[in-house]
């Protein structure tokens, strides 16, 4: 099982940019089947955010839509993840709040691969990052 962040699908519904082809890839590869994926509420949260911040509702409503369809397993944000996310904080330096929460999501959930762009990941014990290539 790979967590997936919210910059993959957000990467394939942007504007034309270097890494857009790579998450479109990933997210092919999960929709054929060949890869089982995941997320949390905390990552859709992230998308809705986003995008009603550029006051771009219809794609917030798009983009969240595809990816739960494509994502069918999405796992909630506990008090036992942010008191997780706390310690994370606490021991890893260079962390974001953000990442600190998807990372105890993650841990606390047996999820050990990501899918996402965000180098701050490959400073996190039992966490690695997926070749997005």
């Amino acid at each position: 099982m790979v967590f997936v962040d919210s910059n993959v699908p957000m990467y394939v519904a942007g504007r034309d940019h270097p890494l857009r082809d790579r998450a479109r890839r990933f997210l092919e590869r999960a929709r054929s089947g060949d890869v089982d994926i995941c997320t949390s509420t905390e990552v859709l949260q992230e998308i809705l955010y986003r995008y009603a911040a550029l006051k771009r509702l219809d794609l917030a409503a798009s983009v969240y839509d595809l990816f739960v369809h494509i994502c069918p397993t999405v796992l909630p944000v506990a008090l036992a993840d942010t008191d997780r996310a706390r310690a994370l904080l606490v021991s890893s330096r260079g962390i974001t709040v953000r990442d600190a929460v998807h990372a105890a999501v993650m841990l606390n959930h047996d999820v050990s691969e990501i899918a996402t762009f965000d180098e701050g990941f490959d400073a996190l014990d039992g966490i690695s990052r997926v070749d997005l290539r």
